[in-house]
């Protein structure tokens, strides 16, 4: 017999058992489930409880240190390095993309569709911008031997004043 903890929003998980279900149904359990298996990762109950916590909901941008703490206030005991390290499977698998803002700070976000955004440097959030209310002119031509993979734009912004 496997024994579960149950906290507010999620059933504890043992590592082989698929046949226990969040408490908001089988639908978002297995959904989840499927997404991970689908890309190749292994559903670890790390990886599960995290997976949740990020695609239950709609589209949204995160920060590691911001997930950890979600994830604790939900009783699920994870470190700071394995959010990190997560996060980064998650984003190498496809299934997020890694926002980089300046040297100190990335977010993660659960949209992988090509978009740009605005950053809010007064609360330090991000906000989407649809690919198409971008038009950009001319690209500088690559060096010799690579090409263009993807353009990522992030605007700054801040409050003007009253």
């Amino acid at each position: 017999m496997v024994s579960s903890r149950i906290s507010e929003n999620f059933v504890y998980i043992p590592e082989n058992d698929t046949h226990m279900v969040t408490m908001s149904g089988a639908r978002t359990y297995t959904a989840v489930l499927e997404r991970l298996r689908r890309v190749g990762l292994r559903p670890t109950r790390q990886r599960l409880a995290l997976a949740k916590l990020l695609f239950s909901g709609e589209d949204r941008h995160v920060t590691a240190e911001a997930l950890h703490k979600e994830a604790l206030a939900n009783q699920i005991c994870v470190s700071l390095a394995t959010v990190y390290n997560t996060l980064h499977q998650f984003t190498d698998a496809g299934i997020l993309r890694e926002v980089v803002v300046d040297a100190a700070r990335s977010y993660f976000d659960t949209n992988t569709r090509h978009h740009h955004h605005f950053y809010r440097e007064d609360d330090q959030k991000l906000v989407d911008i649809p690919d198409d209310h971008v038009v950009l002119k001319k690209l500088p031509s690559p060096p010799a031997g690579t090409s263009i993979s993807q353009v990522d734009i992030v605007v700054r912004i801040h409050p003007t004043s009253t």
